[in-house]
């Protein structure tokens, strides 16, 4: 089980058609505490997130859940734009465990969803 934490609504159609096609579950959470309780209950095996969303507060939740003994080695992932090198910097600080570039993404999606 997957949890993505985005409000990206072209990204989440394409993770959504996506995890249809190979079967995967997928939840979609749009607001930062209703992420991180989601992520506490549900025990995913990958959250992904959109860095270059300023309302859902990725960097947030990354440090939120890297700090939480229940959450820590859940696998974290983020697609951001290339050229924002200021915000990929801030997710590793953060503690996320992959950053890709929101092309590599949407290219390696189903890869990714199959884990």
């Amino acid at each position: 089980m997957i949890v993505c934490v985005l409000d990206d609504l072209l990204f989440s159609v394409k993770i959504s058609a996506a995890a249809k096609a190979i079967g995967a579950d997928v939840y979609f959470e749009r607001t930062p505490g209703a992420a991180v309780g989601r992520i506490r209950e549900k025990q995913p095996s990958l959250v992904i997130l959109d860095l270059n969303s300023a309302r859902l507060q990725p960097m947030s939740v990354i440090t939120e859940l890297k700090a939480d003994p229940l959450t820590r080695a859940i696998r974290t992932l983020g697609f951001v734009s290339h050229v924002q090198t200021d915000t990929i910097n801030a997710a590793r600080q953060a503690g996320i465990d992959e950053v890709l570039a929101r092309s590599a993404f949407a290219e390696r999606l189903g890869e990714i969803l199959k884990g």
